[in-house]
Formats: structure tokens, sequence, C-alpha cells
């Protein structure tokens, strides 16, 4: 086991490389005006005076070299813990990232942890009494939550009672420790958005595992001892069919970090999505390549996480 780890995390480095140089290209191919051109527009002076001034500020934000060598300059610094600083806030990369980190946490959380408690007993009782008006139900709300996208929920959670009752979300975002109930009447919302995505595809998921599962030779044979219904599914079929519903639920843990953008930005909550969508829009390069390179490093971790849960679920899993 550990050295399947240890193996795992060797491999991971050459992928965090490839990730970090096509940001790093991506980033500055892009096009638009750069962040020397954008901290220069609310300044008055001639057109000398801001050549001049536009010039200082590459040379200040090292921009005025080749690119090579500017990611030569960002990898160096990045081995010894440094991120650099970000061009729009002037704080340090790491610093603004995870001041940024708790409501995109709380964020997705919430979601994940609603959208697990309605999806698996929806998915388990449609595949329990399959062909019923519960497993119809299952289904149909499952497909529906699973096909209309988030921005749109989103929009019509916001425009109706803001029409109907001239109500709508805070848009000051509070710390739960600062006013709870202010906290949650932001990011509740969006989170019950996300909680219904999951939902849709996990009830799915849990569904198609346990009518397969409940088919194997091994329930039958439980059924014929005279074991109960119960506990031939909660403890010989539940644990079985958990293996895709847990590699569903490893792409979930990168929604944690990597997956909220869009509610972030509509209901106006200052996550890391909302920190990236920003910078990219600032040119804020070392803001982007830190968030980038901190969701990735998160994604492939939870990858290693899944991977060595399924050996609790089935113990006929081996890593050798």
């Amino acid at each position: 086991m550990q050295a399947y780890i240890i193996r795992r995390l060797l491999l991971n480095l050459p992928v965090l490389l490839i990730i970090i140089a096509a940001v790093y290209s991506i980033v500055r191919i892009n096009p638009g005006a750069d962040i020397a051109e954008l901290m220069l527009e609310e300044v008055r002076a001639d057109k000398a005076t801001k050549d001049a001034m536009y010039h200082q500020i590459r040379r200040d934000l090292g921009l005025d070299t080749a690119i090579h060598i500017q990611f030569g300059r960002f990898l160096w610094k990045l081995f010894q813990g440094d991120m650099g600083k970000s061009y729009y806030s002037g704080r340090p990369v790491v610093q603004e990232l995870f001041s940024r980190l708790p409501p995109t946490l709380e964020l997705g959380m919430i979601g994940m942890i609603v959208g697990a408690m309605l999806a698996l007993p929806l998915g388990l009782l449609g595949a329990i009494y399959q062909d019923t008006w519960i497993d119809y139900f299952s289904r149909v709300s499952s497909v529906m939550f699973l096909s209309i996208p988030n921005f749109f929920i989103a929009t019509v959670v916001i425009l109706i009672p803001s029409i109907l009752f001239h109500y709508s979300p805070p848009i000051a975002y509070q710390h739960p420790w600062e006013d709870l109930g202010a906290n949650l009447r932001q990011v509740l919302p969006a989170a019950l958005i996300l909680a219904s995505s999951l939902m849709g595809a996990t009830a799915r998921m849990t569904r198609s595992a346990m009518l397969e599962v409940i088919r194997q030779d091994y329930i039958r044979t439980a059924r014929a001892k005279g074991l109960s219904e119960r506990l031939v599914i909660y403890r010989h079929a539940l644990k079985n069919a958990m293996i895709p519903v847990v590699t569903l639920f490893g792409l979930y843990l990168t929604i944690l970090i990597a997956g909220t953008a869009i509610l972030e930005v509509v209901f106006v909550i200052p996550g890391v999505g909302r920190l990236t969508v920003t910078s990219i829009q600032v040119h804020d390069f070392p803001q982007v390549q830190g968030n980038i390179l901190f969701i990735a490093t998160w994604i492939l971790i939870a990858n290693l996480l899944v991977d060595l849960f399924y050996a609790w679920l089935d113990p006929r899993i081996r890593y050798s």
C-alpha cells in the first residue's frame, strides 16, 4: 500500500508540471488588455507619461522578458514555496487563495452532504421497488435535476422571489461565526442548487449499481438462507454497490474547490471560483496560476483517496 501511494504521488509530479506549463501559456496568449493597461485605466495623464508608466509597470512585474524566462522564474520560486504576489491585490497568492477557501468549502460541503442524503435513499428505493411509482419518481426526478443547468436554476431562484416577494439574497458575504443567519441566506440557496445536480447523477448511479448487484448469485443465496430483506440489502448488496457511487463522489470532491464558480458569481460568494474568474478577467497571471495549481493538486489527491477507499469497500482489491 505504501509503495502504491508513493508511486502514485511520483507519477502526479509530471502531471502537475504539464498543467502548470499549459496554464502558464494559455493565460498569456489570451487576447485582451494586459494587467498594465488595466492598472492604468483610471490614470489621468498624457500619452507619453502613460507609455512610460506602462513600460515601468511591466518591468516591475517581470513581464518585459520572454515567456520562457518568466516561466523559469516562476518554477524556481514555486520550488521554493513562493507562488508570487497577485498583480491585482498586491497580496501573496497563497494568502489570497486561502482567504477565499472557507466560503467555497462551505458551499461545496453543504451541497455534497445534502445531495448524498437525498440521492442515496432515492436511488436505493428506486432499485428495491423497481417499476413501481417510487422507481418512476426516482428516475424522473433524477433526470430532471441532472438536465437543468445550475445557472438556469440559480437565475430562477433569484428572479422569482425578487419579483413576487421583493426579496433577494444578501450580496455582502458574512462568515458563519459572524452572522449565521445572513450566511445561510446567501449560501444555502446556492448549496441546494449544487445538491440538486449532484443528486440527479448519484441517484441514477446508485439505482443502476443496486440493480446489478441484487441480481447476483450471492444475493439469491442469501435470500435462500432465509435472511431478512433488510439484512440482504444493507449488509450484502449496498456495500458492493457503492464502488461506482464512490467513484462518482470522487469526481464530486473536485466540486468542493473547482465546480462552484458559476454559483459563486451568481450569488456573490467570495470563494475560490469567483476569485479565479475575476483573476482571468483582469489578467492576474500569478493568481490564476496559483488557483489552477491548487485545484489540480486537490483533484489528484481526491482521485488517490477514492482509489484507496475501494480497498475498504471491497477487501478483494489489493494494491501491490
